[in-house]
């Protein structure tokens, strides 16, 4: 264990992922990283193939978002005493393959937030996602006040700084482009982003979010923390810069873009 990583966990917030979810547990716990589950009311297999593993689960007994997942989550790993958690989807999308690149950058830029940003292969992503994610990464890192690659990746290391974020007003798919914003506004945290392939696994369940409804809710709310920071010119200036990219390899966690300084 590195002497500068702080106990960690990894918490995967799941809904109905019968097809993927032992498959991506187990390659975790292979790793020998703890894991919590949250369960957010499913009502298929899931439940009953979670029960057969060694994590910690949390159940909702109906569904109350991702972003209530995530919150549930942290408050648990928090509870355990973790100082840092790796969060992943649970529909096979995220490879645990990645974590060491992950936790590799966590260790060389401590007290930040990285990103497993869906960089590479990107001709797997359908091109109405991919248009989406662009436009959400253009108006979410002016939120930030710093460029963010892949602001839609649920693969992500928080340290514990943006773990006390969890009291954050913001439900559903917004609760992730909130803590973002609010590690860079309210706690100056830089975000560096490790490059994973694009993946949609064959057969994978439709995703859960509603491009209309949730794309909507986050646009909103991203315009409401830029007019609520001020300076709206300046904070589209520094966040449309070259975004931070790490090459993540545990043996030297080069950068491969300029690396600003936080904002």
């Amino acid at each position: 264990m590195n002497p500068n990583l702080p106990r960690w966990c990894v918490l995967i917030p799941c809904l109905n992922e019968q097809v993927a979810i032992r498959g991506v547990v187990e390659s975790v716990l292979a790793l020998g990283a703890p894991v919590i589950v949250v369960d957010d009311g499913s009502d298929d297999r899931t439940p009953e193939i979670l029960a057969t593993l060694p994590v910690t689960v949390l159940r909702h007994g109906q569904r109350r978002g991702k972003g209530q997942a995530l919150r549930d989550g942290f408050r648990e790993a928090l509870r355990q005493g973790y100082e840092a958690v790796l969060t992943m989807d649970g529909d096979g999308q995220h490879l645990a393959a990645d974590i060491p690149r992950i936790v590799a950058a966590a260790v060389a830029y401590p007290g930040q937030l990285v990103i497993g940003a869906r960089l590479l292969d990107k001709a797997q992503q359908p091109k109405a996602r991919r248009r989406a994610n662009a436009f959400a990464d253009w108006g979410i890192s002016w939120g930030c006040g710093q460029p963010v690659a892949d602001t839609q990746s649920g693969q992500r290391w928080y340290p514990r700084a943006a773990l006390d974020l969890v009291d954050l007003p913001a439900q559903n798919f917004v609760f992730e482009a909130a803590i973002l914003i609010a590690a860079s506004r309210e706690l100056g945290m830089g975000i560096v982003s490790v490059p994973i392939a694009s993946r949609y696994p064959p057969g994978a369940r439709p995703s859960h979010l509603r491009p209309v409804r949730d794309t909507l809710r986050i646009t909103l709310y991203t315009i409401a923390r830029v007019l609520h920071y001020g300076r709206v010119l300046d904070s589209y200036r520094r966040s449309h810069t070259a975004p931070r990219v790490i090459d993540g390899t545990p043996e030297n966690s080069r950068p491969l873009a300029p690396l600003p300084g936080t904002r």
